[in-house]
């Protein structure tokens, strides 16, 4: 079982808290102007009797006038090939409802896939994607990052993403968190 959702990250970081003298307010600057940025699509799998997995795919956008500002239909099925291809499993994809993910060429993709079921969750319901719960986890340790250049915040995502996934047990938490019972 997989759930998948998207994320993007800009130049202009999550606000979070921190410690400063007093009297003093600690201040990020960070450049005002448009400057792209980082699209990530995240899979939580898992698997009775195997550790929980995490699969991430990123792309980063410019901000070029011709250039497509989310991912596309083939990334995300490259995602779930690329899951497909780690677990070697029939795979049940739990999705929300973007417009990407409903699409007529993503349903032809789908369709040619007969190992791959898909469930799209009810509108408005992101409590129930463990997915969203990874992101929370990623953007509170991003909280007042001033990035300079969107090649760094790039990076930075990666390696956020990449410390997870040898986390399995903070996996496990992210879907503990949603309360949902995938007991059979």
């Amino acid at each position: 079982m997989c759930f998948e959702d998207e994320a993007g990250f800009t130049r202009r970081p999550p606000r979070g808290r921190t410690w400063g003298r007093r009297g003093v307010t600690p201040v990020v600057k960070v450049s005002g102007r448009r400057s792209g940025r980082v699209s990530v699509a995240g899979l939580i799998a898992m698997r009775p009797g195997s550790r929980t997995r995490l699969c991430h795919r990123v792309r980063r956008h410019t901000g070029r006038k011709d250039e497509r500002r989310s991912l596309s239909e083939r990334d995300y099925i490259s995602l779930i090939d690329g899951i497909h291809h780690l677990v070697n499993a029939p795979i049940v994809l739990v999705w929300d409802r973007l417009n990407t993910h409903v699409s007529h060429a993503m349903r032809a993709l789908i369709a040619a896939r007969d190992w791959l079921t898909v469930y799209i969750l009810p509108a408005y319901a992101p409590d129930l994607n463990p997915v969203e719960w990874l992101w929370a986890h990623v953007k509170r340790s991003l909280a007042n990052l001033a990035s300079v250049a969107l090649d760094y915040l790039e990076a930075v995502v990666r390696n956020r993403l990449k410390r997870l996934q040898y986390r399995p047990h903070t996996l496990d938490g992210f879907i503990a968190g949603t309360g949902l019972a995938l007991d059979p």
